[in-house]
Order: structure tokens, then sequence, then C-alpha cells
């Protein structure tokens, strides 16, 4: 999961980040009679919860007011609100419904659940092809936690050959010369498109290239790609530029090439993880809890590699034990410690228990850094917190 959309919680002077915050995940669901009701008790849920927790007045009524007034936009399954000092600071819509309302007041954002109810989309450029070019947009990204299902980004037109003195391809010496004419404008057009998305590509915030379309003419355009290009992309058998026809298969096929993304995505990341973390690096060979080369396994290897921003992508395994235990944080997203004496050490003055996840998603999400939900079922870290890092020492 990119982790960009949380800067609205990182932001702000330095006292402001020093105040605890509300958490809350809450189903906004509408799927029965009784909605309005169920909704109204969810939101008191949530209330008494804040209050029970030591909650201020004012940030309770915000969130309140925030819940009471609806999603920003559309009808999505849950939404997680963010509350502090008397104001939401963001509301994310959730795309999986939580099972029991939750509220949580503490040091840091309670930013575990947003890993599995969130879930996320892999963004995609997708190229329509036929002979006469191509019509552009992309599809399933994420803006600033609000989701979009897809924007137009217009067409790519290829210069159209025709040959006037004929109204059908002859049949004399001349056909090969007609048919090479043809080819050749087909040629261009698919370089044109070909060149098009190289243009838009570093721009899009795409992580896949989707080619749907005409077979033939979709695979002139991939062969086309640049070669740095050429590994993202894709192409399906689905889709057509003819006005009117049913994008149902292109929607099925396109959502079956993101998931399939996403699972080659935490694949290597795992991989770089196992061959990580059997190296040995500054303190010594890799196992539970120690600080190897480009991987980090364990709370106190892991805890190091935040503090020096060494993150590349955060590994989280919400079923084992460690993800729940308790840290030591300050007001900075770096400033992370197992112990009380630790955090004083790095300079917190006051410092705050958080959970482990909480505090890493928060440092990981100050780096720039990603962060994957390991299924139990999968060999992931050991107690279920790990990293692949950027670089070791």
């Amino acid at each position: 999961m990119e982790l960009a959309f949380l800067s609205p919680l990182l932001a702000g002077p330095l006292p402001e980040r020093s105040r605890p915050w509300a958490s809350v995940y809450l189903d906004t669901s509408r799927a029965t009679e009784d909605a309005v009701k169920q909704q109204e008790l969810r939101r008191r849920a949530v209330a008494r919860q804040l209050a029970d927790q030591g909650a201020d007045e004012p940030t309770r009524t915000a969130v309140h007011d925030a819940l009471a007034a609806g999603p920003v936009s559309g009808t999505p399954a849950g939404r997680a609100l963010f509350a502090t000092a008397g104001s939401v600071v963001l509301d994310v819509p959730l795309d999986a419904a939580p099972a029991m309302p939750e509220a949580t007041w503490s040091a840091v954002p309670h930013l575990a659940p947003l890993l599995a109810l969130r879930g996320e989309a892999t963004a995609c450029l997708v190229a329509l092809i036929d002979r006469t070019g191509a019509d552009l947009e992309l599809r399933d990204g994420r803006v600033d936690g609000q989701a979009r299902s897809r924007v137009g980004l217009g067409s790519v037109e290829g210069e159209q050959w025709q040959d006037r003195g004929h109204r059908s391809v002859p049949a004399d010496r001349y056909g090969w010369h007609y048919e090479q004419r043809v080819q050749d404008t087909w040629d261009q057009t698919a370089q044109v498109i070909a060149d098009e998305l190289a243009q838009r590509w570093p721009d899009s915030g795409a992580r896949l290239l989707v080619l749907a379309g005409d077979a033939r003419e979709r695979r002139a355009v991939h062969s086309r790609l640049p070669d740095w290009l050429r590994p993202h992309s894709v192409e399906i058998d689905a889709g057509a530029r003819t006005a009117g026809t049913s994008s149902e298969a292109l929607d099925r096929r396109i959502a079956e090439v993101q998931a399939e993304h996403q699972r080659e995505r935490l694949d290597g990341a795992l991989d770089q993880f196992h061959a990580g973390r059997g190296r040995p690096g500054e303190h010594g060979a890799a196992g539970p809890d120690t600080g190897p080369g480009p991987a980090a396994e364990g709370i106190p290897a892991v805890l190091d590699a935040a503090r020096r921003h060494q993150v590349a992508t955060l590994l989280l395994d919400e079923s084992a034990g460690d993800p729940g235990r308790e840290v030591w944080v300050g007001p900075e997203p770096d400033q992370l410690a197992r112990r009380r004496t630790d955090a004083h050490a790095l300079g917190v003055s006051r410092p705050q228990p958080a959970r482990v996840d909480d505090a890493l998603l928060r440092a990981a999400a100050a780096a720039g850094a990603e962060a994957l939900l390991v299924p139990a079922e999968v060999g992931g870290p050991a107690g279920g917190v790990g990293a692949v890092l950027r670089w070791s020492d």
C-alpha cells in the first residue's frame, strides 16, 4: 500500500503533532432497511468509546458531526476518520466494512486496520487500441484517500491513408503496393501510440500499462514500447473502440490483472526480504530481532531501520504477536524506541506509548515507504514485523 494519502496526519507544527488522536473505523453500508437506525447506533458506540478513553469533547464533537454528515463522496463500505484538537484531519473511504465500530484515543493515529480494510487497486494506464489509434484512460488509483474508478485521458489518432482511386483492395499488380502503404500507415500509428504512452507514463502515477483492443494492433504497440516501459505492460484479450461495445469483459480482465499485480508485488517483496535476511549485516548473522543487510526482521531491527529512514517496504503480519506490542514514540515519526529510557536518549522529553504497527506505519509514511499486509498463511517475518531496506550498512 502506498502511504502518501496519510500525509495530512504528518503536517502541522510540532506541538499539534504531540496531541493524541481519535481514530475511528465504521461500517457505513446501507444495504438493510434499518440502515439509518444502525448508523446512529454506530455513531453512539463510537462516541462512548472515545469518551471512555478520555478524548476531549471538541474532538468527539468533530467526529460525530463528520459521521452524521456522511462520506465526502460515494457510498463506501466503511470509513476511517482521524481527528485531533477538535478537527477531523483525514476521512478515508474503506473497501471493506469493519466488523464492529472501533474508536481509539492514542498518541499516534491507529493506522494498522487500513491495511486490511482500505484495500488498494493498482493504478493502470489503459490503452484501448485499434488500427486508427487508441483511447487512453487511468483506472483505479487513489488520490488523497479517495477512490477513483477511471479518468479519461483522451485519444491518440494515427494518420489514415486512403487510395481514393480504389474503393477496395485491387487485385492487379498494384495490390501489393496498396497493402504495403496501408501497413506502413499502421506501423506509423503504432509508433505514435507507443511514443504517447512512453511520454505519459512517468507522470501518470500508474504501476501497470494495460494494452487492450485488437490483438494484432496491440502487439504492434507493445513491440514498439521503450525497453524500460515494456516490463510494466500487459496485453489483455478484451475491449474495443467501437461505439456501444460493452465494457464488462474489459473491466473484468483489468480487475484480474490488477489482482495478479498485487500478488506479484507481495511475492517480490517477500523474495527480497527472505534473501536479505539470509545475509549477514552489521549485527552479525541474520535472524529474528537482528539487523541484517538489505532486510530487517523483528522489532529492534525494524525500529532501528525506521529511525534511519532505511525502510523501503514495511511488512506486517497482524495475526502474529509483535505488531500489537508497545513501543515508545515522540512527536516526530522517526522517534521510536523499545524502552522509555531509550526514547529519552533520542531527545524525546515526554515519550508516549504506541502500538508497534501504528508507530512504524507513521514512520513509513513520513519516509515515503510502502507497507504490505502479509497473510497469515504466507511465510512472512518472524513475529509479524519485517522490512525490505533501501540500503544496508
